[in-house]
């Protein structure tokens, strides 16, 4: 492999980054979901122009992360991270969308019927509970590779990859599944 680390390697402070981000992230969006914070909406456009945006960025996110599989598998290591780091760059964009969206939008409640119904909170239910895990995995899978530790960045990119696409790809069929219900 040609690329040098461009971090220096210390796990246990890592650790201890990956995990007080992943924490406040994570409990800043549970209180959007609990609607502790309730700010007057200050922008001239639709609120749900942000939902639009997340779908268009987990889709420029789904398709990084192809491209970056293919990268890797052709050896083209240097591309692949650029593929990878913007995959992460989109997903902080889609992070400052997405808080913006349900700050000011809050909750929609679905209305379809039958199997979609079904179908619909399924995708929901596993994309909300893989949401919330991936981000450490992303984190430490990145962090590996930029300390140079390829063969624990590999063993981890097994895992956190498909639920990277996984996690992307639904929230794009949950906004095109709820987004006739936006009032």
């Amino acid at each position: 492999m040609n690329l040098k680390p461009v971090i220096a390697k210390n796990d246990k402070r890592a650790r201890w980054v990956i995990g007080i981000v992943s924490f406040i992230l994570f409990a800043g969006i549970i209180a959007l979901d609990k609607n502790i914070i309730q700010p007057v909406y200050p922008f001239s456009f639709d609120v749900h122009d942000f939902a639009l945006a997340n779908s268009v960025i987990n889709s420029g996110v789904f398709i990084l992360l192809i491209a970056a599989l293919w990268a890797v598998k052709q050896k083209k290591y240097v591309l692949h991270k650029k593929l990878m780091l913007s995959a992460i760059l989109l997903s902080i964009l889609f992070l400052i969308s997405y808080v913006l969206h349900h700050l000011f939008a809050g909750d929609t409640k679905y209305g379809g019927e039958g199997f979609l119904r079904y179908f619909y909170y399924f995708i929901l239910i596993t994309h909300i509970i893989l949401a919330s895990v991936i981000l450490p995995f992303i984190l430490f899978t990145a962090y590996r590779s930029l300390s140079g530790d390829y063969q624990k960045h590999k063993k981890i990119a097994r895992y956190t990859w498909p639920l990277w696409l996984y996690v992307s790809v639904t929230g794009v069929l949950i906004y095109w599944l709820i987004r006739p219900y936006y009032s």
